[in-house]
C-alpha cells in the first residue's frame, strides 16, 4: 500500500505491528481499511531530496553516532524516463523489469506509479514516478560503467582490521546501495582463489549475495541468464 507521502510499496509480505502502550493507542489515527487481495508493506525510507545526486567515490562513508558501523549512502539516481519493458535496478532488490506505468488512486491521492516485477522472488514493487530518483531507481549501467565495475574485481582486496560483525554490516550496506562499483568491492574483498583460506559461512553468504547482484545486471546487459553471467564473472575472477 502507499501512504500519502507517496512511498513505494511491495505487493508481497505484510509486516506485523509492534506492541503499543495505551497512550499510544489513544493518539493513533484511525487505520485505513485493509487493501483487498495480498498484503502490502512500505519499502525502505528513501533519501531526502537534499541528498547528493551521485556518489563520486565508492569508498565514501557516512559516520553513525555512538561508534556504530559506517554506512554507505544510497546513491540518488539521475532523473530518467522509464518505459514499459525497461530493465531497472532498485537498490535493495536488484534487477527488475518495468511491467507498466499507470495512474492510480491511493488513499485519496492520484499517483503515477511504476510497477516493477522481480521474477525470482515473485514480487511487484510500485514506485511513484515523482519519487523514483530519490528512491535510487535507475536503468541498467552502461557497458562502460559496468566494465569499470568489472575492473574493480581485478584489484587487490582491501580488508579492514575490524571485527567481522562491523565489516559484514558495511558489506551489506554496499550491496544495498545499488552502486555496481561498491558491490564489486564486496565481491573482490570476499573472493577466494585456490590456495587461499576458505570463507566462513557468513562470508560466503555475503559474497554470494554480492555476486548475484552483479550477475543479474550483467545478464540483463548481455541478454543472457544469471547462471551464464555467474560463470562469466567466476572465470573473470580466476583469470585475475
Amino acid at each position: 500500500m502507499m501512504d500519502s507521502a507517496g512511498k513505494a510499496v511491495s505487493e508481497n509480505d505484510g509486516a506485523e505491528a509492534a506492541p503499543t502502550t495505551e497512550p499510544q493507542r489513544a493518539a493513533r489515527k484511525p487505520a485505513r481499511p485493509a487493501e483487498t487481495g495480498s498484503e502490502v508493506k512500505a519499502a525502505e525510507p528513501t533519501e531526502p531530496e537534499s541528498a547528493t545526486a551521485s556518489r563520486p567515490d565508492a569508498e565514501a562513508r557516512r559516520p553513525v553516532p555512538h561508534g556504530g558501523p559506517t554506512q554507505i549512502p544510497r546513491a540518488m539516481a539521475k532523473a530518467e524516463i522509464f518505459v514499459e519493458g525497461d530493465h531497472v535496478v532498485y537498490p535493495t532488490h536488484g534487477v527488475g523489469k518495468v511491467e507498466r506505468i499507470a495512474t492510480e488512486e491511493i488513499a485519496g491521492h492520484r499517483l503515477e506509479l511504476i510497477h516493477i516485477t522481480f521474477e525470482e522472488n515473485r514480487m511487484t514493487l510500485r514506485v511513484p514516478v515523482a519519487k523514483a530518483r530519490t528512491a535510487g531507481l535507475r536503468k541498467l549501467s552502461s557497458r562502460k560503467q559496468f566494465d569499470e565495475a568489472m575492473a574493480v574485481l581485478k584489484g587487490r582486496a582491501r580488508i579492514k582490521r575490524t571485527m567481522w560483525s562491523r565489516r559484514a554490516q558495511e558489506y551489506e550496506a554496499k550491496i544495498n546501495s545499488g552502486d555496481p562499483m561498491a558491490i564489486a568491492e564486496v565481491v573482490r574483498d570476499l573472493h577466494r582463489n585456490a590456495g587461499q583460506p576458505d570463507q566462513s559461512f557468513s562470508e560466503r553468504q555475503i559474497y554470494e549475495s554480492a555476486l548475484d547482484r552483479m550477475a543479474a545486471e550483467l545478464a540483463a546487459l548481455d541478454g543472457t541468464d544469471k547462471p551464464t553471467a555467474v560463470t562469466k564473472l567466476g572465470d573473470f575472477l580466476k583469470a585475475g
